[in-house]
C-alpha cells in the first residue's frame, strides 16, 4: 500500500469559516468556490488551486432579507458562476472578477404567490449542438437566422442609434483611495420588473437591429469592452434549479426561462441527471433534505420534447429581439418625457413658458396694480393692435427676463427639447415600434399554424398588441409633427418678442423690419406658450382609437377580404366619373379629440407584450412528460429494521453507457446509478455500494440491485491487522473511482484519504422499491448469511495534513487534465487540495506553477 499517494497541491488557511459546496470546483479551470458568511451576508470567494486568492465579492441580496447561497453550478464554458439565494433568486456571476452578469428571477405561482419555496439545488448542463433543422447545409452564414423570418428582416435594416447608458460616477472614494481598497455598495438596478421578468436570451442589441448603448466605467472603458462573455458551449445548455416543493425551474443557456415542471409535491429534488443525447432529465426525489433514504430506486423521468427541436431556440430569440426593442421604446420613452417635463435634476422646456407667464403677471400684479392681469391678453393686444400697456413696456425694457442672454438660455432650452422630440419620434421612437410590429407579424403567423399548438398562443393579446403598436407607430408620427410644427411657431414668438423689445428701448430710427408671423406668433400663444399640446402625449388617458377614427376603412384581419373590398371600390370609382373629377374640397378627418397619452400606451403595451412571451416560453414545461417506475416516496412503508439516522451520507451518480441497446425503452436501458451509503450504527456500521440498471426500472422488471457491502474496516493500515474506521464523508470523482475520507476510530490523529475502484465491486443482489427498503433487505440478508462483509480495499492513501476534525466536505473534478479533490475541515477554516494523478515527488514541479495562469 502506498502511504503518500496523491500529490498535495495546496493547504488553504482561512481567515473565516466558509462552506465547501459538492459542485464548488470549476469543471475545465483549476479554480474552485468557498462561501463565507459576515456581517450576516453571504461572500463567494474564488481560490486558484495553487493557494492563492482570485476575487473575493459579497452576495448581493435585498437590504429587507438575509439570503445565503443554497446551491451554485458552473456554466459548461467555466466561464459563468450560478449562484442560488434563499428562495426566487439565482444570480450568474463572472469567473473573471465576481461581477454580476445577470439576474434570474423564479416567478412566483400564480395560485399562490405568497408562498414561496426554498431553493434546493442548481444543476447546469451542456447542450446538445447537432439539433436537426433543415437537410440544406448553411452555406451563406446566416447564424441559425431563417430566410424570409422577422430576424432576418431586422439583420438587413440600418442599427438605430445608442442611448445613453447609467455611466459610473465617481465619487471622491474612487478619484483618492488606494487601488483595491475602496468598497462600494451595489448599485441598484433601474430595469422595471415588466422588462427583468421578459423571458429572453443573453442580451444582444444586435439581433433587434440596435446599437449596444454607450456605457463607461470606472476603468473608462466602453460596452464593447465589457460585454457578457458568449461561449458556443453555453449554447443549448440548460440550467435547472430545484425547490422544496418537487418543482424544476429550466433556463435555457442559464437565462431564458421555460417554466416550472412539477415532479411529486411537498419533495425535494436532490440529484438531477440529463442524458447528454436527448432532452431528458432523471432524478430521484426525496420526501425530505435530511431523510436520505426516502427515495425510491426506479427514477422519475422528465422528457421535454419541444427541446428536441429548434423552435424553442427561435422563438426564444423572437422574444429575445421584442424584449430589446421594448426596453429600446420605454428609454426613448423616458428621455423624451424627462426632457419635456424634466426630472429631480433637470428642469424641463415645459415650465420655460409658464414661468415667464407668471413672472409677467407678478409685475403686473404688484407693481402697477392690475387684479387680475392676464399675460396672454396683454401680449395679443400688442401683436395685433401694437398696444402696449406700461407694465408691459417695462417688463420688456428693464425685466432680467428679457436681457438677450436670458432668451439665448430660454430659446436654447425649447428648441433643443423640440428638436429631440422631433428626431428622436422620427429616427428612433417609429422604427423601433415598426421593428416590434414585423416581430409580432411573425409570432401571429406562428400562432396560426397547427404545428405550434404545444405553444399556448393567445391570438387576443396578439391581436391587441398589432394594434396597439399601429396606434403608437400613427401617434409618434404625430408628436414628430407637432413638435416640428411648435417649434416653428415658437421661433416666430421669440423674433416677435425681440422686435418688441428693441421697440420698448428706444432703438434708433434704423430698426429692422418685423421678421414674425402674426399667425404663428398668435398660435403659440394661443397653444404653447402657457399649455402646450405636446402635453397630451405625456397625460390624459390611453388611447382607444380605432382605423375608423382616422378616416380609414375599418376592415377585419382577412387580407383576401381587404384586397377584394379595395378592388371592387376602386372599380366603382372608374365607372363613376364624377368620383375621379377635381374635388376642390376634401374632408379630413378631425384628430383633435384622439387621446395620446404614448407614455401610458407603451407601458401598456410593454405589459401585454410581455404576457404573450411569458405564456408561450412556458410552453416545454407544460409539454414536459413526468413518469416514473415503481413507489413514490409516499407509498414506501418505512422500515422498521432502519432508523431515519441510521444513514450518515449517501452519494450518487449516473452514468451513461456507450454500447447502443436495442431496449423498449430506449431512453432509460443505457443508464446506470451508482450510490454509496453509510450506515453508522455503534453494533455495525456499514459501507454499501449499489449499481441498478435503469432498463429493468423502465421495462417494470422486479428491481435485482447489485451491492456490495463492506464492515468499516481496513486492511494494512496498521501492519499485520485489521483497523476499524469511521467514515467522514465520500464522493464519486468519475466513473469508476470513488475517493473516501476516513478516520481511524478510537485514536487521535488526522483524518486520512483513499480512493476506491467502485465499478469492479459487485458481491451480491438485493431488492427492494425504495432505498429504505433495500437497505432492510441488505441487513436481513446478512443476517442470513446470503451477503458477506469484507473490509474496504485500498491501494494508496495518504494523511491529510490539515483537517483535524471527523467532518469534513468534498468537491472534486474528475474531468481528464484536471483530477483534483478539495477538502474542507469541519471548522471550515482549512482545506487540503490533492491532486489525484501527481505524486508526493512532483510537490516541487507543482509550486513552481503556482504563478501560471488557470
Amino acid at each position: 500500500m502506498e502511504h503518500d499517494a496523491f500529490a498535495s497541491l495546496a493547504v488553504l488557511q482561512l481567515s473565516s469559516p466558509c462552506r465547501l459546496l459538492r459542485p464548488a470546483c470549476c469543471p475545465d479551470k483549476d479554480l474552485v468556490v468557498l462561501v463565507s458568511r459576515l456581517g450576516g451576508r453571504d461572500r463567494l470567494t474564488l481560490w486558484k488551486m495553487q493557494g492563492t486568492k482570485k476575487w473575493d465579492v459579497e452576495v448581493e441580496c435585498d437590504e429587507s432579507s438575509i439570503e445565503s447561497v443554497s446551491a451554485l453550478a458552473w456554466s459548461p464554458c467555466g466561464q459563468t458562476i450560478a449562484v442560488s439565494h434563499g428562495f426566487s433568486r439565482v444570480t450568474l456571476h463572472s469567473v473573471q472578477d465576481g461581477r454580476i452578469e445577470r439576474s434570474l428571477t423564479i416567478p412566483a405561482s400564480s395560485r399562490n404567490s405568497e408562498q414561496q419555496h426554498r431553493i434546493t439545488g442548481a444543476w447546469w448542463f451542456p447542450g446538445c449542438r447537432d439539433l436537426p433543422r433543415s437537410t440544406i447545409p448553411d452555406i451563406f452564414k446566416r447564424n441559425e437566422i431563417n430566410t424570409g423570418s422577422a430576424l432576418s428582416i431586422l439583420k438587413v435594416l440600418p442599427l438605430l442609434d445608442p442611448l445613453r447608458g447609467e455611466d459610473h460616477k465617481f465619487t471622491a472614494t474612487d478619484l483618492f483611495a488606494f487601488q483595491g481598497t475602496q468598497t462600494g455598495a451595489a448599485l441598484k438596478s433601474s430595469i422595471p420588473e415588466v422588462i427583468s421578468n421578459w423571458p429572453s436570451l443573453l442580451p444582444d442589441p444586435s439581433i433587434a437591429s440596435l446599437c449596444p448603448p454607450i456605457l463607461i466605467d470606472e476603468q473608462g472603458k466602453t460596452a464593447k469592452e465589457t460585454q457578457i462573455y458568449v461561449s458556443a458551449e453555453d449554447e443549448n445548455s440548460l440550467l435547472v434549479i430545484g425547490d422544496d416543493n418537487g418543482k424544476l425551474h429550466c433556463f435555457l443557456d442559464g437565462s431564458y426561462y421555460l417554466g416550472p415542471i412539477s415532479t411529486l409535491p411537498s419533495t425535494v429534488p436532490m440529484a438531477v441527471f440529463k442524458d447528454p443525447k436527448q432532452p431528458l432529465l432523471l432524478l430521484h426525489p426525496r420526501v425530505s433534505a435530511s431523510d436520505l433514504l426516502s427515495a425510491t430506486f426506479a427514477p422519475l423521468s422528465v422528457d421535454l420534447p419541444l427541446l428536441a427541436s429548434h423552435r424553442i431556440r427561435d422563438f426564444a430569440r423572437l422574444s429575445s429581439a421584442a424584449r430589446e426593442l421594448m426596453w429600446y421604446v420605454m428609454r426613448v420613452i423616458e428621455d423624451l418625457r424627462e426632457v419635456w417635463f424634466g426630472s429631480g435634476s433637470l428642469t424641463g422646456a415645459r415650465e420655460a413658458g409658464p414661468k415667464w407667464i407668471q413672472l409677467l403677471e407678478t409685475r403686473l400684479r404688484d407693481q402697477f396694480g392690475q387684479k387680475e392681469p392676464s399675460a396672454i391678453l396683454e401680449l395679443t393686444g400688442l401683436l395685433v393692435a401694437g398696444l402696449c400697456s406700461e407694465g408691459l413696456s417695462d417688463f420688456l425694457s428693464s425685466s432680467e427676463q428679457m436681457s438677450e442672454r436670458s432668451l439665448q438660455k430660454w430659446e436654447s432650452t425649447v428648441t433643443d427639447a423640440l428638436i429631440k422630440l422631433r428626431d428622436f419620434s422620427t429616427l428612433r421612437l417609429v422604427p423601433a415600434l415598426q421593428r416590434l410590429h414585423i416581430i409580432f407579424e411573425e409570432v401571429r403567423g406562428w400562432s396560426l399554424i397547427p404545428q405550434f399548438a404545444l405553444f399556448g398562443f393567445n391570438t387576443d393579446d396578439i391581436t391587441h398588441c398589432l394594434s396597439s403598436l399601429k396606434q403608437g407607430i400613427f401617434i409618434a408620427n404625430l408628436l414628430a409633427f407637432q413638435a416640428r410644427g411648435e417649434l416653428g411657431s415658437f421661433k416666430h414668438f421669440l423674433s416677435f418678442l425681440r422686435y418688441e423689445i428693441a421697440l420698448a428701448g428706444n432703438s434708433p430710427e434704423t430698426r429692422s423690419p418685423p421678421e414674425h408671423d402674426i399667425l404663428e406668433v398668435n398660435h403659440y400663444l394661443m397653444s404653447g406658450l402657457k399649455t402646450s399640446q405636446i402635453d397630451r402625449w405625456f397625460t390624459g388617458p390611453a388611447p382607444q382609437f380605432d382605423p375608423g377614427d382616422l378616416g380609414l376603412p375599418r376592415h377585419n384581419t382577412d387580407t383576401n377580404k381587404v384586397l377584394e373590398e379595395a378592388l371592387e371600390q376602386a372599380h366603382t370609382a372608374l365607372q363613376d366619373p364624377s368620383q375621379t373629377s377635381w374635388q376642390p374640397k376634401v374632408s379630413t378627418a378631425d384628430k383633435s379629440h384622439l387621446d395620446r397619452n404614448l407614455w401610458v400606451l407603451v407601458h401598456d403595451l410593454a405589459v401585454r407584450c410581455q404576457r404573450v412571451f411569458a405564456h408561450v416560453s412556458k410552453a416545454t414545461a407544460r409539454s414536459a412528460i413526468v413518469s416514473g417506475g415503481g413507489a413514490t416516496p409516499f407509498q414506501v412503508e418505512a422500515s422498521e429494521t432502519v432508523s431515519s439516522g441510521a444513514c450518515q451520507f449517501i452519494c450518487e451518480r449516473i452514468v451513461r453507457r456507450n454500447e447502443v441497446s436495442h431496449a423498449l425503452y430506449s431512453a432509460l436501458d443505457n443508464h446506470l446509478q451508482h450510490l454509496a451509503i453509510y450506515l453508522a450504527s455503534e453494533m455495525r456500521p456499514l459501507f454499501c455500494l449499489t449499481r441498478t440498471p435503469y432498463a429493468k426500472c423502465a421495462a417494470g422488471v422486479p428491481l435485482h440491485i447489485d451491492v456490495t457491502v463492506m464492515e468499516c474496516s481496513i486492511v494494512g493500515h496498521d501492519p499485520g491487522g485489521v483497523t476499524d474506521v469511521h467514515l467522514c464523508n465520500a464522493e464519486f470523482f468519475d466513473d469508476e473511482i470513488l475517493v473516501i475520507v476516513y478516520k481511524v476510530r478510537g485514536a487521535e490523529g488526522k483524518p486520512l484519504f483513499i480512493a476506491l475502484e467502485y465499478q469492479t465491486q459487485s458481491e451480491g443482489h438485493v431488492n427492494g422499491p425504495a432505498r429504505k427498503d433495500m437497505i432492510a433487505n441488505v441487513l436481513q440478508r446478512l443476517n442470513e448469511g446470503h451477503l458477506s462483509l469484507k473490509p474496504i480495499p485500498i491501494k494508496r492513501r495518504r494523511q491529510l495534513t490539515a483537517c483535524r476534525d471527523g467532518s469534513v466536505s468534498l468537491a472534486v473534478n474528475g474531468r481528464v487534465g484536471r483530477r483534483v479533490v478539495c477538502i474542507l475541515d469541519g471548522d471550515g477554516t482549512t482545506m487540503d487540495i490533492l491532486d489525484m494523478e501527481g505524486e508526493e515527488d512532483m510537490e516541487a514541479e507543482d509550486e513552481s506553477e503556482m504563478g501560471a495562469p488557470p
